[in-house]
């Protein structure tokens, strides 16, 4: 009940398509989505795989609550080895995409080997077909959203693409449904594209089933009540979306500024969600048009924004194709867009983000290797004749703007943005400069100001990411309980029951968004009801810390060390300048030891083989 008991495989090099059993066997070890698709990719991948080679497996998995009617029951996730890091993949994206995978029958999509020419996968119910894309390949997200749904004269179909910089092998792209819905991190647009594959098309009218529909439609109510009661998930993200947190993060010296030189931001308010409400000098009207909800959702937290188009990064010829209203920026991408390259001009943050979601580019990555590309800059180990004429000063948000235009138009410089900030940093000279780990860009939280959040980084099976262990609803918000942002005692244990929690909710087909205010607590009860077996806290818990080591097992095979479990040396030795945080750096030395020993890991930071036998991973 609640899975469908489908999956569908695609061999793209043959043009070939077939439906399988799930293993239900896995899905009562991993539940679904993040955790099942996963365990499909690590018991089909060799760790040791190129990313970009045919043998890779591309996965679109939903979970068992998605498509339920359950709040926020819209995610799915796309999983693969990812080529920005070399790690396990998976990024969430909301939206009605997810859905529509269950409605058709299926709750995932596995991908095989490599078309020989251009295609996208369409399938309405019943009919699968793989269709001919070569005049597709080049284009925008948002004019093969419009071409497909033309061409089969179906305005209900669902669509998720990659751009053209997926198509020249930017790592840094994306997969974008819906027009602005993002399974954004890792480079999972960059896979797709390296297998001819442009979009996934779907429509599908199939109904689902729960195991008990009177205990889950309760179990439902119940659980929305308390979202709505919620001040984070009732009031604050509808009004302000993540972009509540701008000035909050900014106050308490964690907003990294200028390629993280800086934990404050004098321009923060300028860019923040309050500021999208203020109406703006040349119109009087105010950047946010309304928030918006994927499906299912009763938090709607999405933006939608009209960018005021006489703004001069916006070309002549472009002026109609952007005079729309379209996803608005949210926190992380304002932060990366904005903070981290010094520039407070909000109308060009939206510029760009259009921008990200129209070609299908990560926008934390974006920006933040656009801040470090600006810091190679001022101390001359880039110049104007490396970035195409560019003067990529700090602030300029002219700059920013032509950056990005580079990067979704693939210009030589363009194309050393899209490595990521990793490899751009080490072409020229100063790989000190990447505020990475394992590859990937750190999002909008200083671990100098929030120091759980730098164990969370370095940890993060996917490089660093806020959304495997968002520890700042405790360091920051208070929930479930305060701590203090700037200890380090107790975060070990802090870091890894968030990681655990994280894992199973994303397995679940829910947003963690809902965390806020739900706990397991609530979330077990409408697995429980919706799905075979047996789902209490304590099981969705041994989910959890299962899907993080088999992630983790899946990574150390594929050669990554436990030496990468660090932090970029700005964060480890070069102390916060300003607020609460002066004078201190990240004390992640004091931190990693325990949490190995927490996850029945050795010292050296490799799972001990009785803690792999206990999760069956031996």
């Amino acid at each position: 009940m609640s899975w469908t008991g489908k999956i569908l495989r695609v061999n793209l090099t043959e043009g070939t398509w077939a439906d399988e059993d799930l293993n239900m066997d896995w899905a009562m070890q991993y539940l679904g989505q993040r955790g099942l698709g996963t365990k499909y990719l690590v018991e089909e991948v060799d760790p040791k795989t190129d990313p970009l080679s045919p043998e890779n497996k591309l996965i679109f998995a939903t979970g068992p609550l998605t498509g339920t009617g359950a709040s926020t029951s819209a995610r799915y996730s796309v999983i693969t080895k990812s080529p920005l890091t070399n790690c396990v993949a998976c990024s969430n994206s909301g939206g009605y995409f997810g859905p529509e995978i269950k409605y058709c029958g299926y709750d995932m999509i596995i991908f095989e080997g490599k078309s020989p020419k251009p295609v996208y996968f369409l399938m309405i119910d019943d009919h699968i077909e793989l269709v001919d894309a070569e005049d597709l390949w080049g284009k925008s997200v948002w004019e093969v959203d419009e071409a497909i749904k033309d061409a089969h004269q179906e305005p209900l179909l669902h669509i998720a693409a990659i751009g053209h910089p997926a198509e020249y092998g930017a790592l840094i792209s994306a997969v974008v449904n819906d027009g602005h819905r993002a399974a954004g991190r890792s480079g999972v647009g960059t896979v797709m594209g390296s297998k001819n594959l442009k979009a996934l098309a779907v429509h599908g009218t199939r109904g689902l089933k729960v195991k008990d529909p009177e205990a889950f439609a309760q179990a439902v109510e119940a659980a929305k009540k308390v979202l709505a009661e919620n001040a984070v998930t009732g009031e604050a993200l509808p009004t302000y979306g993540t972009q509540v947190l701008m000035n909050i993060i900014n106050e308490i010296g964690a907003l990294p500024t200028r390629n993280a030189r800086d934990v404050q931001f004098e321009g923060a308010n300028e860019i923040s969600g309050e500021a999208m409400h203020r109406p703006r000098r040349s119109d009087g009207r105010p950047n946010l048009v309304t928030n918006q909800g994927c499906f299912g959702c009763t938090i709607a937290c999405g933006r939608v924004s009209k960018l005021d188009v006489t703004i001069p990064c916006v070309k002549p010829e472009d002026k109609e194709k952007y005079d729309i209203a379209s996803g608005g920026v949210e926190y992380e991408n304002a932060w990366a867009l904005g903070a981290d390259t010094g520039v407070d001009d909000l109308e060009a943050l939206t510029y760009c983000n259009y921008r990200c979601n129209e070609h299908a580019l990560d926008p934390i990555s974006v920006g933040a290797t656009i801040a470090a590309a600006m810091e190679l800059y001022d101390i001359g180990a880039l110049t104007k004749e490396t970035t195409g004429g560019i003067e990529l000063k700090f602030g300029s948000a002219e700059a920013l703007c032509r950056a990005v235009d580079a990067i979704c138009e693939g210009t030589d410089f363009g194309k050393d943005l899209a490595m990521g900030s990793k490899r751009l940093c080490e072409k020229y000279g100063h790989p000190e400069l990447s505020m990475t780990v394992k590859g990937q860009e750190f999002p909008a939280y200083d671990p100098r100001g929030i120091q759980g959040m730098g164990l969370t980084y370095a940890t993060s099976n996917r490089g660093a990411c806020h959304l495997r262990s968002y520890t700042v609803a405790s360091e920051v918000l208070g929930i479930p309980e305060k701590t203090d942002p700037l200890a380090t005692e107790g975060k070990a244990a802090l870091v890894k029951a968030f990681q655990d929690a994280t894992a199973a909710v994303d397995s679940t087909g829910l947003c963690i968004f809902t965390t806020f205010a739900w706990t397991l607590e609530d979330i077990a009860p409408q697995v429980d009801a919706a799905c075979e077996g047996e789902w209490t806290v304590e099981k969705l818990l041994e989910v959890g810390e299962r899907i993080w080591n088999m992630e983790r097992k899946f990574n150390l095979d594929a050669g990554i060390t436990p030496e990468e479990d660090t932090l970029p040396k700005r964060i480890l030795k070069e102390a916060a300048k300003t607020g609460p945080a002066k004078g201190l750096v990240n004390g992640l030395d004091r931190m990693l030891p325990e949490y190995y020993e927490l996850r029945g890991w050795t010292p050296e930071g490799y799972p001990k083989p009785e803690t792999l036998e206990r999760f069956g991973l031996a």
